[in-house]
C-alpha cells in the first residue's frame, strides 16, 4: 500500500471547515493544540497558533505540524474561532491588536482567569460572540473540567463548538457568568487543595510504617478511585462515605478525627477564600 493510499484512510476531522487560532500557545494552549490533533477534532491545516518569540514558534510548529507565528492579527484573520491563551493583564492589549480581524461571524473563546465577557465584547467593538472558559490543570491528562459561560451574542451552536473544543481535555459544564468566580475557587484552585490531601494521606501512611512510594500510590489511587465512584455511580458522596463506614469499625474513628480537626470546614473556607480572591481580580 502506498503512502498516499494509507493517508487517505485517515479519519476526517470531526469539525471540518472550522479554523481555530490559539493566540498565546503557552501551557494550556499547548495542551489544547495537542488534544485537537490527538482527538482528531481538527486537521493540522485548520489550526493556527501564536507565541511571543520566533524561536518558540519554530519549535512548536515542528512539534505539532501546524502554523505557528508571532503575528496575532494574521492568525485571527484566518480563524473562525479565536482562543485567547494569554495572561489576564494581557487580554485588553491583545483584543485591541486583533480588533481589525474581529467580525460578528467569529467567536472568541477566552480562558484568561477573571476576565469578563462584557469587557472583551466592549473591546472588540462589534457584536462578537465571546465565550469565557475556566479549565483546570488535569486537562494535561484529558482529565480536566472546564466551565463555560456565554456572552451576549453567543448562539447555541457556537456554545456547542466551545464545548467540543474543551471536551478534548476532559468534561465541560455550562454555567451563568455570575458563577465563574466560584468555579475558579472550586475547580480552578481545587487541584492544589487535593494535592495537599494526597500528600497528607501519604505522610500518614509513612507515619504508620508504609514505604513512601507505596503510601503515595495508595493515597493517589484511592483519591482517583473515589472520584470515579462519585462521577460514575451518581451517588451523593455522603452515601458513598456511609458505604465504607461500618459500625464500630476503623473508618468511623478516622472520620471523627477529621471532624474534630475541622477538615470539612477548612476546605469550605479555602474554596470561599479562593472565590473571594477571584472576584477581587475580576473587579480590578
Amino acid at each position: 500500500m502506498s503512502d498516499e493510499s494509507y493517508q487517505s484512510l485517515s479519519p476526517a476531522p470531526s469539525m471540518p471547515g472550522v479554523r481555530v487560532a490559539v493566540l498565546g500557545a503557552g501551557k494550556m494552549g499547548g495542551i489544547l493544540l495537542q488534544a485537537f490533533l490527538k482527538n482528531n477534532l481538527l486537521a493540522s491545516e485548520q489550526i493556527f497558533a501564536t507565541v511571543q518569540h520566533p524561536e518558540r514558534a519554530q519549535a512548536l510548529s515542528a512539534q505539532f505540524g501546524v502554523e505557528v507565528t508571532t503575528d496575532n492579527l494574521e492568525a485571527a484573520r484566518q480563524a473562525d474561532v479565536i482562543l485567547l491563551g494569554v495572561k489576564p493583564i494581557q487580554v485588553p492589549g491583545l483584543v485591541e491588536e486583533i480588533r481589525p480581524a474581529l467580525t460578528p461571524g467569529k467567536m472568541l473563546l477566552s480562558f484568561a482567569a477573571s476576565v469578563k465577557t462584557r469587557s472583551i465584547e466592549d473591546a472588540a467593538g462589534c457584536d462578537l460572540a465571546v465565550v469565557r472558559a475556566m479549565p483546570n490543570t488535569p486537562a494535561m491528562l484529558a482529565a480536566g473540567i472546564t466551565a463555560l459561560c456565554a456572552g451576549r451574542f453567543v448562539s447555541p451552536e457556537q456554545m456547542a463548538v466551545a464545548q467540543r473544543i474543551f471536551q478534548t481535555v476532559g468534561r465541560t459544564v455550562v454555567v451563568d457568568e455570575k458563577h465563574m468566580d466560584a468555579v475558579t475557587g472550586l475547580s480552578g484552585s481545587g487541584p492544589a487543595f487535593l494535592y495537599i490531601i494526597i500528600e497528607a494521606l501519604a505522610e500518614a501512611g509513612v507515619n504508620v510504617g508504609l514505604p513512601r512510594d507505596v503510601a503515595t500510590l495508595l493515597a493517589a489511587q484511592t483519591t482517583l478511585g473515589s472520584a470515579r465512584m462519585v462521577l460514575e455511580t451518581g451517588y451523593h458522596p455522603a452515601l458513598l462515605k456511609d458505604a465504607v463506614t461500618t459500625p464500630a469499625g476503623c473508618t468511623v474513628d478516622g472520620i471523627l478525627e477529621l471532624e474534630e480537626g475541622g477538615l470539612r470546614v477548612t476546605l469550605i473556607k479555602a474554596v470561599k477564600r479562593a472565590t473571594q480572591r477571584a472576584r477581587e481580580l475580576a473587579n480590578g
